[in-house]
């Protein structure tokens, strides 16, 4: 474990030594989004850069809670995957995972808020870094040391990305760790909508612990009803839990022996990026060390209170990163603060 880049200075909050640590793979990319809201990607007179991509969110989510983060995947040997690279180090995540490459660029997705509140993305990347990971390239050791392993799907669009990926999930899992899997869909990145589906459903069996968004499970499950039936038709033997989150509606959990929801918190949202990923990295950070919690509902509970609230915050500030909020944060907004 390495201290110097992974002990960067975190919001004063430096990573307890014992917590487990939560590797994150896949994709780490800049968003460009536009100067003024409500406008389509041709109509925007201008664009500001901010760094995303769902994994990488996941990461520094985990980190600026005070937990333990690192994150695997592949950048450009260019200014903007170097960029991202200080970006991880400076949110405390170990960037042992990272490789570089000098022949792609890194990943690039222009993105609006149209007015009616809907994400519009046009991605750049034929191929860009991220897909040319390589299952040699692999940092085995760290994946080895991490108590969870967290992943979404755009990287089993393509070779070698999806090779690389399949080994690392089996890699982690081989060594013990918690498979986590929000899928994360982007559809203009896939071939068509039925191999989106079933390169998601693929590695479905393999994942502890599942987070669907409504509109993921409508996709899915192809109905149009997001209620248990639904949700439950995604449930295998060897999940220990599934989230459907709802948006401002909060969200809905399934385990073996119990199910429920938690409301989300009223909150003025600005911006959606990473409300998903936030909740995410707040549920890891929260299970990683007592994965007993899993088995016990009200515990389970507070912890999903927490991540919702997580999740809210993330909504009124603009782009992913820079909203993700620091334990004392939520904290405060559960307080009524």
């Amino acid at each position: 474990y390495n201290t110097s880049s992974s002990m960067a200075v975190n919001n004063g909050v430096s990573p307890s030594p014992t917590s487990g640590l939560i590797v994150s793979f896949g994709e780490m990319l800049i968003d460009f989004v536009p100067t003024v809201s409500g406008v389509s990607l041709a109509e925007a007179p201008g664009f500001l850069k901010a760094p995303g991509g769902a994994p990488a969110n996941v990461a520094i989510a985990v980190s600026r809670l005070g937990g333990r983060a690192a994150f695997v995947g592949k950048l450009g040997d260019d200014e903007f995957g170097r960029m991202l690279a200080g970006i991880l180090e400076e949110s405390g995540v170990s960037g042992e995972g990272i490789t570089f490459d000098t022949g792609a660029r890194t990943a690039l997705a222009f993105v609006t808020l149209r007015a009616d509140g809907e994400r519009e993305f046009m991605f750049y990347r034929n191929p860009s870094a991220d897909m040319l990971l390589t299952p040699d390239e692999l940092n085995l050791d760290l994946i080895r040391s991490g108590k969870v392993f967290h992943y979404g799907s755009i990287s089993l669009i393509v070779e070698p990305c999806r090779s690389a990926h399949l080994k690392a999930m089996e890699v982690a899992k081989d060594a013990g760790a918690l498979l986590s899997y929000d899928p994360n869909l982007r559809l203009p990145l896939w071939p068509s909508p039925e191999e989106a589906r079933e390169q998601i459903m693929s590695i479905w069996d393999k994942a502890d612990v599942i987070k669907v968004s409504d509109v993921e499970l409508e996709f899915l499950t192809g109905s149009d009803k997001i209620d248990d039936e639904s949700a439950m038709s995604l449930w295998h033997p060897n999940l220990k839990l599934l989230l459907v989150t709802l948006g401002e509606k909060g969200c809905r959990y399934y385990t073996k022996n119990f199910h429920g929801s938690v409301d989300a918190f009223h909150v003025t949202a600005v911006d959606t990026t990473g409300a998903g990923d936030s909740f995410v990295g707040a549920l890891l950070c929260k299970i990683v060390d007592d994965q007993s919690v899993l088995e016990d509902e009200a515990r389970l509970k507070e912890i999903l209170i927490f991540a919702c609230a997580c999740g809210a915050i993330t909504t009124t500030k603009k782009g992913a990163i820079p909203a993700l909020p620091t334990e004392s944060q939520v904290l405060s907004l559960l307080n009524g603060e």
